[in-house]
């Protein structure tokens, strides 16, 4: 075993010690060294259960016959470091966490991991950790918050249950607050949607960067079935977590016979990518999920070109819509079948597109896993049947495991909804175009990102005058002050990787454009990037960024923008010579943080098109 290097010989005495003062057990010497990389802190609703998650995967790797040993990553909560400099180290921590993965699991040799993970970089960061260590590893994530549910003011009585009470979630606090400032609600209402909106501990419950990352686990082959969907506060996810130990013990154990095929470099290819970017088209996950495949390619050694993408998206029907896009939320896809339904819909429509074929970390095929956990399947488990039907409580409550299943199967439950809208079938499905799309232009000659699936028809093409702010705040007080006026083209630039630094999310902007009500004639432009929470006529990831000399930087106020999503297309009616002629001008500014990580971040920092990954070379 690969531990044995710090376990076996006269030579190692010492680090038998040293292992005896950690509570190793003479039985244990030689047994599998099992990592538990757990992100568990108290300031971030969904890692504040992870502690007793690790520590019920000690239990169960214990029980499968293994050594258990955890270690802790950082992570930053994005909803907290919004709105204020902290949210420049988001992005940034990603690699700090790839960085940590690496170190801990190198310096201690591990045979196997269990990677905890649950919000936004965390996800992405351990991924690009376990493809450098390339040991037997299984992802096992904390789950989703459930939705908050409330009457809400000023809105028709279109609620979802008999109280006419809908799904809310962080979005609806964000937009509440711009509504307040607006004066269209009051402060005891915002006071009231803030209370209501995030109930349990979780990942928060609409299809944002946490849920987006954890969901593509499942169909990049490194996470097992029920991963992304499954609430945090059920207590089914025991059962979840029992077979990821259960698993990373048979891995080591076939590692060491010589079998082969199932380390995290084998599980990650081409074709494992892909199927993530199919399941990321077909729900129309978060923007950032482009950043964070392209890092993890990078990683990998994998060439995947932001074109592949488009491609990509131009066969893949978007079948499910989840908030910010739509009113359903993670659990209303649990309850509709999950990932490896919405999966299962695009097999069905869609013949060739997915790699069926594609090797996971349960030891069986993605298509094996489809087979077993599509919920229209003939072939749907027992397993499955039960684990779908999990439902939240409608109460707060920070508490991981806790509650107990009560309905025996999901064909047992009375859903509000119909699970057939909820995750369509292609032939009925939202767009037969994914979620996501890849624009280029004189604007973006390198690419920039846009959520279609949550863009209003009418928004889908646009055109409109620049109105340009130079940082993520200004905008916000420019957006709420009035500055903004109906058929605007909003440029926020400045943001990127390397002129933010770090690429901080916009999700105060574009929910302010919303709770003034100009969704639906405003359009915003940005060379950072949006939170997995924003939906509307947002475009981030514009690269070149302002910092580089890209043209986001050249623009003027008044500037005509013509953005065209469904032709893919994103320009300023500029000619090259006239571009040309303003970067002649230009001087490349100053660095906003010349001390500290972030100092360090923008030096090495790459531009978003190849996932803003760290090049010193």
């Amino acid at each position: 075993m690969r531990s044995d290097i710090v376990k076996q010989g006269d030579s190692r005495a010492a680090h038998r010690g040293l292992l005896r003062a950690c509570g190793v057990g003479e039985n244990d010497f030689n047994k599998p060294f099992i990592a538990i990389c757990c992100s568990y802190t108290d300031i971030v609703p969904g890692h504040v259960h992870l502690n007793d998650v690790a520590e019920y995967l000690k239990q169960c790797v214990r029980e499968a016959g293994g050594v258990p040993f955890v270690f802790n990553t950082i992570a930053v909560d994005d909803g907290i470091a919004m709105g204020h400099p902290g949210m420049k180290f988001s992005l940034a921590s990603r690699e700090l966490i790839a960085d940590c993965v690496e170190t801990m699991v190198t310096a201690h040799c591990f045979d196997g991991m269990i990677c905890v993970p649950n919000c936004d970089k965390i996800v992405p960061g351990m991924l690009m950790g376990a493809i450098r260590c390339n040991i037997p590893t299984v992802f096992a994530s904390g789950g989703p918050m459930e939705a908050g549910r409330k009457v809400m003011p000023g809105e028709p009585q279109k609620g979802d249950n008999a109280k006419g009470e809908r799904g809310l979630d962080l979005i609806d606090i964000f937009v509440a607050a711009a509504a307040k400032q607006k004066g269209d609600i009051t402060a005891e209402q915002l006071t009231e949607i803030e209370k209501a909106a995030c109930p349990t501990c979780g990942s928060c419950s609409g299809m944002f960067t946490a849920n987006s990352m954890n969901c593509l686990c499942e169909a990049l082959g490194m996470a097992l079935p029920t991963n992304g969907s499954l609430l945090a506060t059920s207590a089914e996810r025991k059962r979840l977590f029992k077979k990821a130990a259960e698993r990373v013990i048979q891995m080591v154990k076939d590692l060491e016979d010589g079998k082969t095929g199932f380390l995290p470099c084998d599980i990650i290819n081409i074709n494992s990518i892909d199927n993530a970017i199919v399941l990321d088209m077909a729900m129309g996950g978060s923007t950032n999920t482009v950043l964070h495949t392209m890092a993890i390619a990078n990683e990998a050694g994998i060439p995947y070109d932001i074109k592949r993408i488009n491609d990509l998206s131009n066969q893949t029907p978007n079948v499910c819509k989840v908030s910010p896009s739509c009113h359903y939320h993670m659990e209303d896809v649990h309850n509709s079948g999950g990932i490896h339904t919405i999966l299962g819909s695009i097999a069905r429509g869609k013949p060739g597109l997915l790699h069926l074929d594609a090797m996971t970390v349960t030891g069986k095929t993605l298509g094996e896993n489809i087979a077993q956990f599509d919920l229209r399947a003939d072939t749907v488990s027992q397993e499955a049947l039960e684990l779908y039907a999990v439902q939240g409580t409608g109460r707060r409550n920070s508490k991981g495991m806790s509650v107990e299943r009560e309905a025996a199967t999901v064909r047992d439950l009375t859903l509000g909804f119909d699970p057939y809208d909820c995750i369509r079938e292609v032939e009925n499905a939202y767009s037969q175009v994914g979620g996501l799309a890849i624009l280029h232009g004189n604007l973006a000659p390198n690419g920039a990102v846009v959520k279609s699936a949550g863009v209003l028809p009418q928004m889908l093409v646009h055109t409109g005058p620049a109105v340009i702010f130079e940082s993520e705040p200004e905008a916000y007080e420019g957006i709420v002050a009035g500055k903004v006026k109906a058929g605007d083209v909003v440029i926020v630039r400045g943001e990127g990787p390397k002129g933010g630094p770090g690429m901080q999310e916009m999700l105060a902007p574009t929910t302010a454009i919303k709770g003034v009500k100009l969704d639906d004639s405003v359009a915003l432009i940005t060379d950072g990037r949006f939170s997995g929470g924003t939906a509307g006529a947002c475009i981030g990831h514009v690269s070149p960024e302002a910092a580089s000399g890209g043209p986001i930087g050249l623009l003027k106020d008044g500037d005509i923008i013509d953005i065209d999503i469904p032709a893919r297309s994103l320009n300023v009616r500029l000619t090259d010579e006239e571009l040309a002629e303003r970067k002649k001008g230009w001087k490349a500014p100053e660095p906003r943080i010349k001390k500290g990580y972030l100092a360090k971040y923008a030096k090495m920092a790459s531009s978003a098109d190849t996932g803003a990954i760290l090049k010193w070379e």
